[in-house]
């Protein structure tokens, strides 16, 4: 199977983790967290079970997704000794594409069984919502379209982890899909793109080289840059929204991670892509996540006031 890098664990449980790439996961965590919150928020008796099995559900197949991309990747040419990111597994030798990709379909399979009762509490949307995901999932680097090699990456992540994840949370909850979840799933999507342009701007050059045509790719440096800005930014401008139908902390909390943001936004401008930008992706990971937290704790706290009548 090759050398092992030495930069990667030695164990393969280690390396399966690794492969995971679990420092992605809040992407899978931050719609459910929006998608209770806002559900909770407008008066819905909440099902915690339902937002639970969604959470590890997404999670599944996230890291099907994750596996998958590595194993594609690596086949296609895009992941070689000339990667600046993260060393993957396929990559490194320490798993086949094949064992990789049977793990990937091992994750969508699981994530089946635990949308079982998301499906019977849904109904037919929640079905829509499965195969969408799971079909997005593999095609982000498979099959004859792959989306990532199309420059659709970013597209697909504002849909999937927007729209259709905060969108799909809130449906459970409520069984309606209106306004209020279109902006959230909007603000959600948005700073999950933060990641994924992160990624792309830093792989640009490695990508180009293979045919590997992310938007970064099509967009340029400045381009990139100027989108990053512009996905890391917007979900602040959006979240006024809350403010004017009176949701004051829901709309004012998650003010307390614009100075890390605009750091974000100011690396990207002021490093050259490469490996410095791992350290960028980590903040955009922690602006995802604590944005969503944030927000999540002004709906948990305008819902207590407002019980106490304050």
């Amino acid at each position: 199977m090759g050398s092992v890098a030495t930069d990667l664990p030695r164990s393969r449980s280690a390396a399966w983790l690794l492969a995971a790439r679990p420092k992605t996961l809040t992407a899978a965590l931050a719609p459910v967290l929006f998608g209770t919150a806002l559900a909770a928020l407008l008066g819905a008796r909440l099902r915690w079970e339902l937002s639970a099995l969604a959470l590890l559900s997404a999670m599944l197949i996230q890291i099907g997704t994750n596996l998958a991309n590595d194993a594609i990747d690596f086949k296609k040419g895009a992941d070689n000794e000339t990667r600046v990111g993260p060393r993957r597994v396929t990559q490194s030798g320490i798993f086949t594409s094949g064992q990789v990709l049977t793990a990937a379909t091992l994750c969508f399979a699981l994530a089946m069984l635990a949308a079982v009762p998301l499906v019977l509490a849904g109904g037919w949307p929640i079905v829509v919502i499965g195969v969408v995901s799971l079909f997005l999932g593999y095609g982000y680097t498979g099959g004859p379209f792959p989306l990532a090699y199309l420059g659709l990456g970013d597209l697909f992540v504002l849909i999937f982890f927007g729209w259709i994840a905060v969108g799909g949370v809130y449906f459970l909850q409520t069984s309606a899909w209106d306004l209020p979840a279109f902006i959230a799933g909007t603000e959600c999507g948005l700073l999950g793109t933060v990641l994924i342009a992160v990624n792309n701007l830093r792989d640009r050059e490695g990508d180009a080289r293979v045919g590997k045509r992310t938007l970064a790719v099509r967009l340029g440096v400045q381009g990139s840059r100027r989108e990053i800005a512009l996905v890391a930014l917007l979900p602040f401008a959006l979240n006024l929204y809350w403010l004017a139908l009176g949701f004051r902390l829901t709309a004012i909390l998650p003010f307390l991670v614009f100075p890390l943001a605009t750091k974000l936004v100011r690396g990207v401008f002021h490093t050259e892509p490469g490996p410095e930008f791992n350290g960028l992706l980590a903040k955009a990971a922690a602006l995802q996540l604590l944005f969503a937290i944030l927000w999540s704790l002004g709906a948990a706290l305008s819902i207590a006031w407002s019980g106490a009548g304050l």
